[in-house]
């Protein structure tokens, strides 16, 4: 008997089945159903928050210096790149998280956990604003803001520049347009607007 033969017979059977097989794949790539549509919301790579150093001699509820790899959980985008519109949130334990523009701030508060794998609203211990008179932070509830204005954010969008008093604000809006809100007066349909549509972020953590 041919010892070469069996051999050749099960190379052959098994080319016949990688065959077979083949086919019945073509078959169904041929019949499957029609891909769904893209999705509409970008991907945007989120790293964690910033720890609390204590090295820094700061409170860990003070607001501190933007990182220059600090990216913003809601656009992606790095905050150093734009001082006089970042914002931050300092959580109960230290740690932070900084945002391209005050619109990115409240387009994050409401949806903390969407960004911020296991935090919460609840979490956040202090919310600030630079003010874009001064160039330095200032609490996010007791700012001034202009809606409205001609001034454009990071994102070259409707944007919420801070101020530290409703006078500076009103100065600026005199100047530049739009008129002055405090922070209680911002409400979610206003957000939404400002976000505008096609700006959906899907969070794909580090």
């Amino acid at each position: 008997m041919d010892p070469v033969r069996p051999s050749l017979q099960r190379r052959h059977a098994c080319a016949a089945l990688a065959l077979a097989g083949l086919a019945g794949l073509t078959g169904w790539w041929r019949q499957r159903p029609a891909a769904a549509a893209p999705l509409e919301e970008d991907v945007c790579i989120v790293a964690p928050p910033t720890p609390y150093d204590p090295a820094s001699g700061q409170p860990p509820t003070a607001a501190r210096p933007v990182p220059t790899d600090a990216r913003c959980p809601v656009c992606g985008m790095y905050p150093a790149r734009s001082p006089g519109w970042a914002a931050q949130v300092i959580f109960t334990n230290g740690d932070a998280q900084f945002f391209d523009s005050p619109l990115s701030l409240l387009r994050y508060l409401e949806r903390v956990p969407d960004y911020t794998r296991g935090r919460s609203a609840a979490d956040i211990t202090a919310r600030y604003v630079t003010d874009a008179g001064s160039g330095q932070w200032i609490e996010a509830h007791k700012a001034a803001y202009v809606h409205g204005s001609s001034a454009l954010g990071p994102m070259r969008a409707g944007n919420l520049p801070a101020f530290a008093t409703r006078e500076s604000a009103r100065r600026f809006a005199d100047a530049r347009g739009g008129r002055v809100l405090e922070f209680t007066e911002i409400d979610a349909a206003l957000v939404a607007a400002l976000a505008g549509p096609g700006h959906r972020h899907a969070v794909a953590r580090l």
